[in-house]
């Protein structure tokens, strides 16, 4: 390069390097710049080098500004991508929600928290999703939404609102005095309704130029189209673990949680009983009357059970007519106790019929429980079987223990059965 060229280069260098880009898009101008130069300075002969050279100093002055935006519109690209891919990585809402706020906490090199609160529209309840803070704590929520706050205002209104000074805004009014700095919520859309609010806020104010507004707002778009992915993931799995008919848990939903309550019981020790029941007379009423009244008995039998059993307590629909009832925590004398306050509050039921009867129903059951009579879930599933099918066969109505870890259906029953 000739100490024409070396001069015009030095100049460009220079006013790049006073120019007001981010740093990170300065220097690699000026990284591009060198680059260029020198390969000009190797491709080209001597004669057209130098007016090359400085035809390429000369365009890079005019333009640099053009060249910081398709630069920054990279980075932009880039940035989209990454939340793209972090946000379609996972179908459980709560990664997602997590996802979201860590890629929000990189959109601003010095943002403090990101926060987001999901929204119930009929209710008007905002209630915690998920929460990151600049020094790394994670799901604490930095306050709790103020009745008329900002929280609550975007979530009503489904309009962001952008804070350059909390401390100058009506919102902020009677705050603590730590509640400063700059801070931006958005909404969270799916179609026309807000189902969440994103805060993401710097410890110091300022304004939040086009770019971050830009990358906030596609990062927000992204996380509604996210999140109704994982509730709707999260609502197919709830209706394949329920019963159609009587909203019970079904034998699916049963075997995940027997499984997870023996490990439970494994790791603490402590005992638990599982209970097999069945309505007496049922096959009777459902051939006399049909199987749409059956429905019927089934579904205020079960609800009633369901309605009156503890909160811990889990009742399933096992098949047809049959319950199973976990009872955590619980061993078998007082398992037999509740059970039967069941069949009390089961009889005085009155069920009314087509024909203009009223009849009542009753349960028989029977009970195992852990380590006991088992230590897995199929062996107490088939202990408490067992006890229920000595019950039906020899007192109907009652409620039988297991007879020990070997008690199993007669051979008769089960080819009966088969």
């Amino acid at each position: 390069m000739n100490a024409s060229n070396q001069k015009s280069y030095n100049e460009v260098r220079q006013h790049l390097e006073n120019t007001d880009l981010p740093s990170r898009q300065r220097e690699a101008l000026i990284n591009l710049l060198g680059a260029l130069s020198t390969t000009l300075e190797k491709e080209l002969y001597p004669e057209a080098r130098d007016e090359a050279i400085l035809k390429l100093l000369n365009d890079l002055m005019s333009q640099e500004r053009l060249l910081a935006v398709v630069m920054h519109q990279a980075d932009e690209l880039e940035a989209l991508k990454k939340i793209s891919v972090h946000l379609t990585s996972s179908l459980d809402l709560k990664q997602v929600l997590q996802a979201v706020v860590e890629e929000a906490m990189r959109l601003l090199d010095n943002a403090f928290a990101a926060h987001i609160f999901l929204y119930d529209k009929e209710k008007d309840k905002l209630v915690f999703g998920s929460a990151l803070q600049n020094d790394g704590t994670r799901n604490v929520a930095f306050a709790e939404p103020r009745p008329n706050g900002l929280t609550a205002t975007v979530a009503r209104t489904g309009q962001p609102i952008i804070i350059p000074d909390m401390g100058k805004h009506p919102l902020y009014i009677n705050t603590p005095n730590h509640w400063r700095g700059s801070i931006v919520s958005l909404p969270i859309r799916v179609d026309d309704n807000v189902v969440g609010v994103m805060n993401l806020s710097r410890s110091q104010p300022g304004e939040f130029s086009e770019s971050q507004m830009r990358l906030i707002t596609m990062l927000v778009d992204h996380a509604a189209v996210a999140i109704e992915n994982a509730r709707l993931h999260e609502l197919v799995s709830q209706q394949a673990k329920v019963d159609i008919l009587t909203g019970l848990p079904n034998r699916r939903a049963l075997d995940e949680q027997l499984e997870s309550e023996v490990r439970r019981a494994s790791r603490s020790g402590r005992p638990f009983s599982v209970v097999m029941m069945d309505l007496d007379g049922f096959k009777r009423i459902n051939d006399t009357y049909g199987h749409e009244v059956g429905d019927v008995i089934l579904r205020q039998t079960f609800g009633m059970l369901n309605e009156n059993i503890r909160a811990t307590d889990f009742l399933a629909r096992y098949g047809g007519d049959e319950l199973t009832l976990i009872l955590p925590d619980t061993d078998i004398e007082p398992s037999v106790l509740a059970v039967t306050k069941l069949q009390h509050r089961l009889g005085r039921l009155l069920i009314k019929l087509p024909d203009g009867n009223e009849i009542s129903m009753s349960i028989s059951g029977g009970i195992a429980q852990y380590p006991l009579h088992g230590k897995t879930a199929s062996d107490l599933l088939r202990a408490a079987d067992a006890a229920l099918y000595r019950a039906k066969k020899y007192q109907r109505g009652t409620i039988l223990k297991a007879r020990g870890p070997t008690d199993r259906l007669p051979l008769s029953s089960i080819i009966a059965e088969t």
